[in-house]
């Protein structure tokens, strides 16, 4: 059993140091490991991003990062990138991570994913030069998300985005902004790989709870819809 904490669009600005913190302290107590699904800033600039990696330092339990759409704001996601990591915060983006706890071992595979809407209503990679690379953009990351999970050999393996997989979690928000929340190609490399779980943020007036075609559980954990510092989900998986 393995117990996964996880939170998204938490968007700390500078004015928002030690906002989460007290929450924070004593995570390791309700979970092994800390996932983060992107938009940790409101803008992406470094000042912020100090903020967030102080915010998520030192904590008794691994934390593992995606960005989302507010970490390239001010075009320095490398920067953000190494400002977290420099703090110990795993940030992925078409890699992985692996922990292991009380005997069970657990894999993250992460990126931060992109639009281009879902099975039966999503563009394509056709016409203007400007809409292929936009679809094709989504394409390479989903075979990069696909690559990245599919080096995990672990007892449970986690899915970790910023875009959603699943249109199922996105209930709530405006039908027209679908394609710009998600993509189906996402749930189709959580599909490929036998996740146990996809966590995801991104869509603040959705719903937490979906599933992808193949099965797979698909958890919205943006802020505005789990409404607390982080939720935690129980995994079981095989001991060895």
């Amino acid at each position: 059993m393995i117990r996964v904490a996880a939170v998204g669009d938490i968007h700390l600005g500078e004015d928002m140091r030690g906002h989460l913190r007290p929450a924070l302290e004593k995570v390791g107590e309700h979970a092994d490991i800390l996932l983060l699904a992107g938009d940790l800033t409101r803008h992406g600039t470094v000042v912020e991003a100090e903020v967030v990696a102080d915010e998520f330092a030192d904590l008794p339990v691994p934390v593992v990062a995606v960005l989302g759409n507010h970490d390239h704001q001010d075009d320095k996601p490398a920067e953000v990138t190494k400002t977290l990591e420099d703090k110990g915060i795993h940030v992925l983006e078409g890699t992985t991570f692996t922990h292991r706890v009380n005997g069970c071992s657990i894999g993250i595979g992460g990126v931060k994913g992109f639009g281009g809407g879902f099975a039966g209503k999503c563009g394509s990679a056709f016409g203007e030069r400007e809409m292929k690379a936009f679809i094709q953009h989504t394409c390479d990351i989903a075979e990069n998300l696909k690559g990245a999970l599919s080096e995990l050999d672990t007892d449970v393996k986690v899915a970790l985005t910023h875009y959603a997989p699943v249109p199922d979690t996105l209930r709530g928000e405006p039908p027209e902004i679908y394609p710009f929340l998600g993509s189906y190609l996402l749930g189709e490399a959580i599909d490929e790989t036998g996740m146990n779980l996809a966590v995801h943020g991104h869509a603040h007036f959705g719903t937490e709870q979906g599933m992808t075609p193949g099965g797979v559980r698909v958890r919205n954990v943006a802020q505005p819809i789990i409404r607390s510092a982080y939720t935690v989900y129980v995994l079981e998986g095989t001991s060895s």
